[in-house]
């Protein structure tokens, strides 16, 4: 076939494995089983799955790291042919002690007859090499007594079902499965885990179901709202989901009233009128709010101290631990001593870490038990240096665990309502970060009487996930704020901290690079801009601040373009870790894993177990649970167990499995909004212009407070100036502080 003057090359197969998909803009790498082996094939794909049978067509060409391709330009999605149905059924693992290839010399063997001969004439599966006579008549009782299931998993696959869900679907449905696809194939993103709304949308548009039926629409509304909390949203206006959902489905929908009322029947969602019009709430996040904000107002209780007592201990406190307060700092200590929430919030070098060990002192003369947490492993190691007190993240003090349920597992906090917290006082740092749900597991786990102590900068970008926690805490003014404003000697020394601050207050910062530790390099060229960044990372900044190439930090505003972390990444690694026949490395999707590689994990894996080792091997502690933003560096790659292992901070140890390294991803650049929490010695920020709804005051700032000894921007100098005016960062919709006003 010639379409352009080129030559398309033909190809018919199964999907044998899918090893890198873009879930964003359908790119996918997957392993093709033809006739004459396996081929690997690129392109963009709507939807695709493992066991599909594929017509492709496009062009050979050689990557130079991958070798030979297939650029698939066209493709048909082909109904699976019935010995291949059920050859992959019998090799699926559905039949105990019936691997891939013994599955495939029985279909050989016996070819469309293979069912009714092991139903019927068991004895005969003898005849396969590897099937003994006592073999044969297992796989006959197993064959007969999952014939149900047999012929569930081979109609779905029909419909491009993957066995491995199509199992999940049978466990769900049972024998009404079928009832169930062609009555609403949606249903199915509803019940079962881990499959969503386009998964559904595929199947259903396969079975024929209408684009405008109400299922459709239904199931299209909630998983709008749900994309919506990815956004930090917790809730949408009633006009941009009907915007949203038009724009996903593709169609026009009439009366919204319709679905949002069967919508709310089926308790998914919540609708509230408000002034301003109906919002739409998933149902989980408005209750959410809803028992966060009466689990603080039960926690801020007054207490009655009188001020001689607390003036005398504080007085004594700053004399034996050599600590200067000034008047705000002595403000939040004694409102942490007499009320039962605090939220004490102010930018860098403010003295917020002098305030949380006076209040430590304070508490521990009262005998009090103390527990400090942040919300990652970065954050809480830099509380246990600056306190001298042990913390820890907010997971693992809540103690963070998984237990079975069925064949699925959930996530467990072992302290809880039932099994509270044992501490008279917690004090929670890097409070801008904390979402929603993370605020509500931990509140639950507090009993009244405890006091918390939310430690924040309100000027840092917001959390990843749903909520705006500590902005809403300070606008509805139910809890005692204090403010720290004041930038002390030492810090005024250092122009990281003058310049956030000016960078805050929208001021103009000064460009001269006569500072010793902010620096910026005007130049106007990304690839020039790449070239500066491998100057510094490389040969000037590991001196000048005392550590090592990978310590240093690059961050960027965006994921995509010449200056983004995909093409960053790409381009530091071949220089900060090119490839050496000594070091193993594992191909994955269009990125390459080296050993030696900094890496990120890019989604909470609750599951994922961690342990800490002595050099002799000895565990010497474990757990689970590695969490987004997270940064380690590649130790092994072990191609035979097909698992890569990464080293976190504390020396925390993950083997992941092949099939897991969509978690991860090159951080030897990332974006500003994945720094959070974090701080390093040296950051290098490049910096051309960019899309105004991003490039605003609060990222710019939160980039430059995330270095200790050096900041070095690399770029345009208007667009940083643009940045600092710029104040209209992303608002979400919450609903927090109103709902703790109204229980005012």
């Amino acid at each position: 076939m010639r379409k352009g003057g080129n030559v398309l090359e033909t190809v018919k197969g199964y999907v044998e494995h899918i090893v890198f998909r873009n879930g964003d803009n359908g790119y996918t790498v997957f392993h093709l089983t033809t006739e004459d082996g396996e081929l690997t094939c690129v392109g963009t794909f709507p939807y695709i799955s493992e066991g599909e049978l594929l017509d492709v067509s496009g062009e050979y060409i050689t990557h130079n790291v991958y070798g030979l391709q297939l650029q698939v330009s066209e493709h048909e999605v082909l109904e699976p042919e019935d010995l291949v149905s059920i050859e992959r059924y019998l090799g699926s693992g559905a039949i105990k002690g019936l691997g891939a290839v013994l599955a495939g010399r029985i279909v050989r063997r016996f070819k469309g007859d293979t069912f009714r001969i092991i139903e019927e004439e068991p004895e005969r599966l003898a005849e396969v090499s590897g099937i003994s006579e006592r073999k044969a008549r297992e796989i006959a009782v197993q064959v007969y007594e999952k014939k149900d299931m047999r012929k569930a998993m081979i109609y779905l696959q029909k419909f491009g079902i993957t066995l491995a869900l199509a199992a999940k679907i049978y466990a769900q449905f049972g024998q009404e499965v079928y009832r169930a696809l062609e009555e609403n194939p949606y249903q199915i993103a509803d019940r079962i885990p881990g499959v969503g709304f386009k998964t559904a949308d595929e199947i259903a548009r396969r079975i024929g179901i209408h684009t405008d039926s109400d299922y459709r629409i239904r199931s299209g509304l909630f998983y709008v709202l749900l994309q919506a909390t990815a956004d930090g949203h917790v809730y949408l206006p009633e006009a941009e989901l009907l915007y949203r959902t038009k724009e996903l489905l593709e169609i026009e929908i009439g009366d919204l009233s319709k679905y949002l009322m069967d919508l709310s029947m089926e308790r998914k969602i919540i609708v509230k009128d408000k002034e301003d019009g109906r919002r739409i709430y998933p149902a989980q996040y408005y209750y959410m709010e809803l028992t966060t904000a009466k689990m603080l107002h039960d926690l801020n209780v007054n207490y009655e101290i009188a001020d001689v007592v607390i003036e005398k201990r504080l007085s004594q406190i700053e004399k034996n631990a050599n600590l200067e307060l000034d008047d705000m700092q002595r403000q939040a200590v004694i409102a942490a001593v007499r009320h039962g929430v605090l939220v004490l919030t102010g930018g860098p070098g403010t003295g917020k870490t002098t305030t949380i060990n006076a209040m430590i002192r304070f508490f521990e003369s009262e005998g009090m038990d103390i527990y400090l947490a942040a919300p990652t492993g970065r954050a809480a190691k830099r509380m246990t240096e600056a306190t001298g007190y042990e913390a820890r993240t907010v997971h693992r003090m809540l103690e963070l665990g998984y237990v079975p349920e069925g064949d699925d597992n959930r996530m467990h906090y072992g302290k809880n309502e039932e099994n509270p917290l044992e501490a008279d006082v917690i004090i929670v740092d890097e409070m801008s970060m904390v979402d929603l749900p993370l605020m509500n597991v931990l509140l639950r786990a507090i009993v009244v009487g405890t006091k918390l102590i939310l430690v924040g900068d309100k000027d840092q970008l917001p959390s990843v996930g749903p909520g705006s926690v500590l902005k809403d805490l300070i606008e509805s003014h139910c809890f005692p704020v204090v403010t720290l404003n004041k930038i002390f000697r030492q810090a005024e020394e250092s122009d990281i901290v003058v310049n956030a601050h000016k960078i805050n207050r929208g001021e103009e910062v000064i460009l001269d690079n006569k500072s010793k530790d902010f620096f910026f390099l005007k130049r106007n060229d990304a690839n020039t801009i790449i070239s500066v960044l491998l100057t510094l990372i490389q040969k000037k900044l590991p001196k000048y601040v005392d550590a090592t190439v990978f310590d240093i930090q690059v961050l960027t505003p965006m994921r995509k373009g010449l200056l983004g972390v995909e093409r960053l990444n790409s381009i530091l690694q071949q220089y900060l870790n090119p490839a050496d026949p000594k070091k193993t490395e594992k191909e994955y999707g269009d990125k390459v894993f080296r050993v030696g590689d900094k890496v990120m994990q890019i989604k909470n894996n609750y599951e994922l177990e961690w342990e800490i080792t002595t050099k002799y091997g000895l565990v010497v502690d474990n757990g689970v649970g590695v969490f987004n933003g997270d940064i380690g560096r590649i130790t092994e790659i072990n191609t035979y167990a097909e698992t890569v292992e990464v080293e976190f901070e504390e020396k925390k140890k993950v083997r992941y499995p092949f099939e897991l390294l969509e978690e991860l991803e090159l951080a030897y650049a990332v974006t500003i909004h994945k720094s959070q929490g974090s701080e390093y010695p040296a950051v290098v920020i490049p910096l051309l212009q960019g899309p105004r709804q991003l490039y605003h005051r609060n990222l710019i700032y939160t980039a430059v407070t995330r270095a200790r000894k050096c900041v070095t921007l690399v770029g345009s100098d208007v667009t940083f100036q643009e940045m600092i005016c710029n104040v209209n960062e992303n608002n979400r919709y919450t609903s927090l502080a109103e709902q703790l006003m109204e229980l005012q």
